[in-house]
């Protein structure tokens, strides 16, 4: 085999705001790896110096190596870093080259990558995520009320950065979406315990039914007991953090959330992500796609203790510039395209070189 890392630098038309953060452009990083004909597609959003990771110590690991024996692959990167450290960019980097070798193997089979890894479902729920705290309250509705009436009935919200407006803004979604649409709120860890169990109660007068980081990832006794006192039909989700099997274990031992999320760009690629789904189900509990949706699909589909798929604004953006094929929300549901091998989709290396960095 032969691999080929590329990442690009995407401007943003607006500066996004997710509480205190601020971003202006995403870093797309896009690896190809090439055997018998055929060439696997994975990519991760991540820092550049991924990209370098990837050639520079990720590549020879993959140089005639057999593209069928992705655990052995897998278990070589991890050992290629192991003096750099797992999490961060590591654990992206593996993820995207992880995620070109199953759709590698799945186009030598000619078979789409879902029926390789085994199908459970036959499409995924997804819900639109956006509503940046940057946004005004017209282009919240506007996003919100735009979602449902492409039949998406699941959108999520960002809070955090002003605890008193976001009781309003969380009122403007709830009077753009109406009443039977389900309203999820994400403060990317911003609030402190109490205040996150305050806030969860005054969600609740407007039907938010998932509450997102509310208090840092990293604080599992503070999870802990938001999602012990948070209101009956309040779901604490968190795990987009999560870079390898140790981290989810811990937040999953801690009975920390309702709902775990993992990232197949970030969790160690396909691989990984089918491991987080098993201790998922020996928990009892699902698992809900962070962000990627295009590269979710399929792997959404065949695994077991499925909740849905994030459909987050700026990837969907990226993933229509770059990517021909990529699947779309029908009814609200993913569906995966079984009528093309692997993943179903080509990277447009001509629209994005004009963005490679």
């Amino acid at each position: 085999m032969a691999d080929d890392s590329q990442h690009a630098v995407l401007p943003n038309a607006t500066v996004k705001n997710s509480r205190t953060l601020e971003w202006n452009a995403t870093t797309l990083v896009v690896v190809q790896i090439a055997a018998g004909g055929e060439r696997g597609i994975g990519y991760t959003y991540a820092h550049e110096a991924t990209a370098r990771l990837i050639q520079k110590t990720l590549s020879d690991v993959l140089m005639r190596a057999d593209p069928m024996a992705i655990n052995s692959l897998y278990m070589q990167m991890w050992k290629r870093v192991r003096n750099l450290g797992r999490p961060g960019i590591c654990s992206t980097a593996i993820s995207a080259v992880d995620c070109a070798l199953w759709d590698l193997k799945a186009r030598l089979l000619n078979v789409p990558l879902v029926t390789l890894l085994g199908q459970v479902h036959q499409s995924v729920p997804v819900y639109g995520s956006g509503g940046f705290t940057s946004y005004s309250d017209r282009q919240l509705a506007a996003q919100f009320s735009g979602w449902v009436e492409q039949g998406i009935r699941r959108v999520k919200m960002k809070v955090g950065r002003d605890a008193t407006r976001d009781i309003e803004r969380v009122r403007v979604a709830r009077h753009a979406i109406g009443s039977e649409a389900e309203l999820y709120v994400d403060a990317n860890g911003a609030y402190r315990r109490k205040q996150a169990l305050h806030q969860a109660e005054l969600f609740s007068e407007f039907g938010v039914s998932w509450f997102e980081e509310p208090v840092s990832s990293d604080d599992l006794d503070g999870l802990r007991l938001i999602r012990d006192r948070a209101p009956a039909g309040m779901e604490i989700a968190a795990g987009e953090y999560g870079y390898d099997i140790f981290y989810f274990r811990r937040m999953l031992d801690a009975g920390a959330i309702d709902v775990l999320q993992a990232d197949v760009t970030r969790c160690g690629g396909i691989t990984g992500f089918i491991q987080v789904a098993a201790l998922c189900q020996a928990h009892n509990l699902l698992v809900s796609c962070h962000t990627a949706p295009a590269l979710h699909t399929h792997l959404a589909c065949a695994i077991e203790p499925l909740r849905n798929i994030e459909y987050f604004h700026d990837h969907v953006r990226i993933e229509e510039m770059f990517f021909e094929g990529i699947p779309r929300p029908i009814e609200g549901e993913l569906h995966p395209d079984l009528s093309r091998p692997g993943l179903g989709f080509e990277f447009k290396r001509s629209d994005a070189q004009k963005f490679a960095a």
